[in-house]
């Protein structure tokens, strides 16, 4: 009897994932953008601080300039009397 042969056919199904590269990227340039804005965030708030502190001591000084130049005045129409 003959050996009988049959040719069966197969099907191969390759599945194609990615190494998690993407993932990795992508998380940290979520850190980078978080990262940067938080500093961007902190030196306008420090800005904003400097800001004020330069207004009230201009404050201050100009209240300062008005009391000396009111005693000046006193004392100008004082000397008069």
């Amino acid at each position: 009897m003959p050996d009988k042969v049959t040719d069966t056919p197969h099907t191969t199904v390759i599945e194609r994932r990615g190494s998690g590269g993407t993932i990795l990227i992508g998380l940290a340039l979520l850190i980078a953008v978080a990262v940067g804005a938080f500093f961007l965030f902190n030196k306008s708030q420090n800005d904003n601080l400097r800001t004020d502190a330069v207004t009230s001591a201009a404050k201050d000084v100009g209240d300062s300039a008005k009391k000396v130049g009111d005693s000046a005045s006193k004392a100008a129409d004082d000397a008069t009397k």
